[in-house]
């Protein structure tokens, strides 16, 4: 099993920065690849970003190319999603997630998930 904590959230003015940071622990000896996905209340799962286990690959939404940065340490068992250039459309949950499988993680199936951090862009 593998646990994900994620941390950095807030609320933040349109055009301004914010980074997100996801913590594993458990059992994290596996190649996994992790990242992130966000939801609007009513509205399906987005995929955000994700980034392979050795970080060859990176994966992004298309809506947020171009802004949004994924990186990994995996020294510490992380992962962070920088967002630059925020917009109020980028308001939502941003959950942290892993699995074996990428394309699973972007599909929204990840075998594990955090809890999720609340993201607000408003003037």
């Amino acid at each position: 099993q593998v646990q994900l904590a994620e941390s950095g959230g807030g609320l933040v003015q349109p055009g301004e920065s914010l980074r997100l940071s996801c913590v594993a622990s458990g059992n994290t000896r596996r190649a996994y690849t992790m990242g992130w996905l966000r939801q609007v209340p009513g509205q399906q799962r987005e995929f955000v970003a994700a980034q392979t286990w050795d970080g060859g690959v990176s994966y992004y939404g298309d809506s947020v190319k171009g802004r949004f940065t994924v990186s990994r340490d995996n020294s510490k068992n992380a992962v962070y999603l920088q967002m630059n250039n925020l917009k109020s459309e980028d308001t939502a949950v941003y959950y942290c997630a892993a699995d074996a499988v990428s394309q699973d993680l972007r599909n929204g199936r990840a075998n594990y998930w955090g809890q999720g951090t609340q993201v607000t862009v408003s003037s």
